[in-house]
């Protein structure tokens, strides 16, 4: 079994190099690159306009041009996190085909990769969005559950093709994603391991966590 996990990573590792794996700059304009420092290192609660606008190199009003409120900046970088992280597990699975363990390492091999290398976006994503009012965190939601049924579709038709084992597969794909999401609290760049082993030690744990056969 170890022997056949190795042998799969390693075919998950020369596969190419599709846009989902691939992390450049930052996309956010400005004025959001500025606010996530901010709310990365104060939360949204302790947060002002004056620091988001100083952050973003702006006066007050220069940021209220842009923005009508913090509330607003908050969504619009949830929202963008949420949507890429979304348009890049829909790549990942679109590249493994329709092989069980290869749409779950694909899917897993992207959720690690998008909390290594966007770690603020995904720490303001998972904390801030108890700050969200209603409507805003509705939508929100909204997109969080969709990456969610990724997971567990993925799990199930593993377990539906009596590849995976595990008798509670609605709790494995919590598992994971939490898993998965937990690697931005620990992950970086300066640390003894490579991008590549991060993803690689994920696998093997969230292999065995699903019940490969």
């Amino acid at each position: 079994m170890a022997g056949f996990a190795r042998a799969r990573l390693r075919r998950v590792f020369v596969a190419g190099s599709e846009s989902w794996r691939e992390y450049g700059p930052s996309p956010l304009p400005k004025v959001l690159q500025g606010a996530l420092r901010v709310f990365a290192e104060h939360g949204y609660e302790g947060a002002s306009i004056r620091d988001l606008a100083t952050a973003a190199g702006l006066s007050v009003p220069g940021m209220y041009h842009h923005y009508r409120s913090k509330q607003e900046i908050l969504v619009s970088l949830l929202e963008s996190a949420l949507t890429d992280l979304i348009g890049r597990c829909r790549s990942a699975l679109a590249s493994a085909g329709g092989e069980p363990i290869a749409r779950f390492d694909a899917l897993v091999e992207c959720l690690v990769r998008f909390h290594m290398f966007r770690r603020a976006e995904a720490f303001v994503a998972s904390t801030e969005l108890r700050s969200l009012e209603p409507g805003n965190r509705d939508r929100c939601v909204t997109l969080r559950d969709e990456l969610q049924r990724m997971v567990a579709d993925v799990i199930e038709a593993g377990c539906a093709a009596g590849v995976f084992s595990t008798p509670y597969p609605a709790d494995a794909a919590r598992a994971v994603s939490t898993l998965c999401v937990g690697v931005a609290t620990w992950y970086r760049e300066d640390g003894p391991l490579a991008p590549d082993q991060v993803v690689e030690r994920q696998l093997v744990l969230l292999r065995s966590l699903v019940g490969l056969r």
